[in-house]
């Protein structure tokens, strides 16, 4: 019988990036290679400036390379033009910032209905209750991003996020900002979407002790991939 062979959530190969122009030009991605299998979780660490925060980027299709292939899920982002590539972003990648980026103007419930909204979903502020119930929120749904805590507008950011069932979720530093406690409480929710929902989690972080927790540890240095190993071997 044919051994199936599963579809990877990443699939990047000899990736290159550079930012700025003229003398100012910077090769911040240096032929990065890295596969990683649905439903793992990795954890990306490394000095500042060695490039995982534009890994991430280019990973959730908001840098598109100079070079190289970048395939999520199977879909290779350079084959998308801009609409193609927003419309993939909105419905399969997820995508927490340390910053929480809210609309300061809207609700909890609409920061995270708005985006389904806008991608067609009639069911949107049902959706977006649920999500954000299920991130302890049940009693700020209509509270402003001035009127909740950093920890609480974390907990929207990680329900807009995973809002769309995204196949791959992305965190940036999602816990710089906040104190360790608080940032625990982040991180588990993470963890439990993938846990439960199956959704390939991948983190930007400087706590080696988070890395650790993920299935994989990614090091970056000079934006080169220094090591790829199960996280228990570094």
């Amino acid at each position: 019988m044919d051994q199936v062979t599963s579809v990877p959530a990443i699939a990047l190969d000899d990736v290159h990036l550079s930012l700025g122009s003229g003398v100012a030009r910077v090769h911040i991605l240096k032929g990065v290679g890295l596969t990683v299998a649905a439903g793992d979780t990795v954890g990306i660490t490394g000095p500042s400036g060695s490039g995982k925060s534009t890994l991430l980027m280019v990973m959730g299709g908001l840098e598109r390379p100079d070079r190289g292939r970048v395939a999520i899920a199977g879909t290779e982002l350079g084959r998308l033009d801009e609409d193609g590539l927003a419309r993939f972003r909105g419905r399969s990648v997820g995508i927490v910032f340390q910053s929480f980026h809210l609309i300061p103007t809207m609700t909890a419930l609409e920061n995270v209905a708005v985006p389904l909204e806008l991608a067609g979903r009639a069911d949107a502020f049902a959706v977006a209750e649920a999500e954000l119930v299920a991130v302890g929120l049940k009693d700020r749904l209509q509270h402003l991003p001035s009127e909740l805590s950093g920890g609480e507008q974390q907990r929207v950011a990680v329900a807009r996020a995973l809002a769309p069932q995204p196949a791959l979720l992305l965190a940036d530093e999602p816990t710089g900002n906040l104190d360790e406690a608080t940032g625990g409480g982040i991180v588990e929710l993470m963890f439990q979407a993938n846990a439960e929902r199956g959704t390939t989690l991948v983190l930007v972080t400087h706590d080696a002790g988070l890395a650790r927790a993920c299935g994989r540890a990614v090091r970056m240095r000079s934006g080169e991939i220094e090591t790829a190993l199960p996280a228990a071997a570094q």
